[in-house]
């Protein structure tokens, strides 16, 4: 099969060495205590658009430290104790909107989408960090783990978990996550972080494999690294070192949840040995990787009915 990247029998075999820093699991224990405890601050306000069988909502909860996260909540009418998804968007994207929602919703999953802090306009970062970056998120802070912009947005990931657990209509015990690229990655980094996810679909995910992925492609936003390390040559060191705290490289081994991953062999913005590479380091022993030989940075349509009919499979809605 053709590939951008390696060929798939090399793909297969890839395994790259993690690089996880010496103080992984307190930095992260830390930062996910810290984002657990911290109030949601969480607002609903109805949606003007009918569609039959849901409820709509503009949604708006309090950032991991500051800012705001807004995004659409979609529910079934009546009552009852509905299963729930969170979907998270691709980089410099956009929650998914209520008419891209509402095939889930439509079968009886209340779903939940967040955009990224400072991405799109609608939600904000609120976090001031004095040194300078290019343009784009991926060098937002990255002179420290602590300041560093993903660090925030995985934080956002995990509490928008705990946004739609919230709900009382939501089981808490039937959730799941997912989406594309950014938010292919952001829903691993869900599934990694907290314990509430009981499934996980990630298609062609971003935030994998870093060291490879400025290797291998010459697109945005993974060169945003690399333009920095041009402007920076001194901070290498410091680069790789923040990176090592959010790279899925490094994080994949504590997904346990059941998983499905989706990679495209002509993907030219993540290419596919970052995502082989961060597959075979899934911690599940239930996982799945989806292989679309022809296919760029996108999902085919058998791809998205398969993603439907497993999100309904793992949260138990009648077929």
């Amino acid at each position: 099969m053709p590939s951008i990247d390696l060929p798939l029998e090399e793909l297969r075999d890839y395994a790259p060495s993690s690089y996880p820093p010496a103080d992984l699991d307190q930095y992260w224990s830390a930062t996910v205590e810290a984002a657990l405890t911290q109030p949601l601050g969480t607002v609903l306000e109805p949606h003007e658009l009918e569609l039959r069988g849901v409820e709509i909502f503009e949604v708006g909860f309090d950032g991991f430290e500051g800012g705001h996260i807004a995004g659409w909540y979609m529910r079934p009418e009546g009552g009852g104790s509905f299963p729930g998804v969170v979907v998270y968007h691709g980089y410099s994207g956009r929650a998914p909107r209520p008419l891209e929602l509402y095939t889930l919703a439509a079968q009886g999953v209340a779903v939940l989408s967040i955009d990224c802090r400072g991405q799109n306009g609608r939600s904000t970062d609120g976090v001031s960090r004095d040194e300078g970056y290019v343009a784009g998120w991926m060098t937002q802070g990255i002179r420290s783990p602590a300041e560093y912009y993903y660090r925030y947005v995985y934080a956002d990931a995990v509490r928008a978990l705990e946004v739609l657990a919230s709900f009382p209509e939501v089981d808490e015990g039937r959730i799941a996550v997912t989406g594309v690229s950014q938010g292919g990655g952001l829903a691993l980094v869900a599934a990694a972080l907290s314990e509430r996810p009981v499934f996980a679909w990630a298609d062609v995910p971003y935030l994998c494999d870093f060291r490879r992925a400025v290797e291998v492609v010459d697109k945005r936003p993974y060169t945003e690294i690399t333009d920095f390390l041009r402007a920076h040559p001194g901070l290498e060191n410091d680069v790789w070192n923040t990176l090592s705290y959010v790279d899925l490289l490094n994080l994949a081994d504590r997904v346990s949840c059941s998983v499905v991953v989706s990679v495209a062999l002509w993907d030219d913005v993540c290419p596919p040995s970052t995502i082989f590479g961060v597959f075979r380091n899934i911690g599940s022993t239930e996982k799945a990787l989806r292989i679309m030989p022809y296919h760029r940075h996108e999902t085919s349509y058998d791809v998205n009915a398969e993603r439907l009919l497993a999100l309904l499979e793992a949260l138990g809605v009648p077929g």
